[in-house]
């Protein structure tokens, strides 16, 4: 095994490192800290980048693995202990973090193994209406799997609570043909009918737009995809909650930076910490929110 090799690139506006190893390639934007595309050495890839993605300054990129911080999705549909965090009368989708530059820690690819270690300095007080100080870090290791960590840690006199994800989107073969295993018997919030609380009964297809929040989930899930004869293998720990997303033919259309068949080839499977399961950090607490993406043949 021959170390990984790291090259800078831009896309768009947005500073990109991609970098190849002999088993795998990973795009990394320095916005956001994103991962925007992971792919193993002759498969499918593993994290979907939109066709029509666009690389914008303050723009999240469809794609990859945004990072949702210090809210997750609207402000307003979140508990008030974190809706009271902010203190500015705009409130972006999916928080401060993924359309600002994150700083690059370091890049370490002395072994098989590369890891990369961002961090956003604006977190320690500098967040425009969220005036906290949080050592927020995301750490990225590309090895036999795909590893992230994000760790915050309250550097404040005061308690905070936040709502967060990894917002990941997953290449599919067609997303009308696979389904999500792990969730069979959980809870979930039902947000296309008025957030009502249901229960899962089996595996999840998909038939139409989905867009869920699973209650006490596992710490592992699987997409299981007939057509690409694997199994994509997510594996969480520091998070209780998962939200799945598809945005199907109608919100599709809506989206200028998806193609209009975009939706068939994507599914978003989002490691959280959302609804009753927020992150309340006392002075000097630290939690860490990790995700790690693996895949096996069927």
């Amino acid at each position: 095994m021959s170390t990984p090799k790291v090259e800078s690139e831009k896309h768009g506006e947005l500073n990109c490192w991609r970098i190849t190893s002999d088993s795998a390639e990973l795009l990394i934007a320095q916005q956001g800290a994103q991962v925007l595309s992971y792919q193993r050495v002759g498969e499918p890839p593993l994290l979907w980048l939109s066709d029509q993605a666009l690389f914008k300054q303050g723009k999240s990129v469809r794609a990859g693995v945004p990072v949702c911080w210090p809210w997750f999705g609207n402000l307003a549909r979140n508990p008030q202990s974190v809706q009271a965090m902010y203190q500015a009368s705009e409130a972006p989708a999916h928080g401060l973090a993924r359309g600002r530059d994150w700083q690059l820690l370091g890049i370490d690819n002395s072994s098989t193994e590369l890891r990369i270690d961002f961090t956003l300095p604006e977190a320690l007080g500098n967040l425009p209406g969220w005036p906290h100080s949080v050592a927020l870090n995301l750490s990225i290791v590309m090895g036999e799997q795909l590893s992230l960590t994000l760790s915050s840690e309250n550097l404040g006199s005061d308690p905070i609570t936040i709502s967060q994800a990894l917002h990941s989107y997953f290449a599919v073969s067609d997303v009308r043909q696979v389904r999500v295993e792990g969730v069979a018997g959980l809870n979930y919030i039902e947000t296309l009918a008025n957030w009502e609380q249901r229960n899962q009964q089996g595996d999840l297809g998909f038939a139409g737009e989905t867009d869920r929040i699973y209650l006490q989930a596992p710490e592992q899930l699987s997409i299981v995809d007939p057509a690409w004869n694997r199994r994509i293998l997510l594996r969480s720990s520091g998070s209780r909650s998962a939200v799945i997303w598809n945005p199907w033919t109608d919100r599709a259309a809506e989206l200028i930076d998806m193609a209009n068949d975009g939706w068939q080839r994507m599914l978003c499977i989002e490691t959280a910490n959302v609804w009753d399961d927020l992150v309340q950090l006392a002075p000097g607490a630290r939690h860490t929110l990790s995700l790690s993406i693996g895949s096996e043949p069927l």
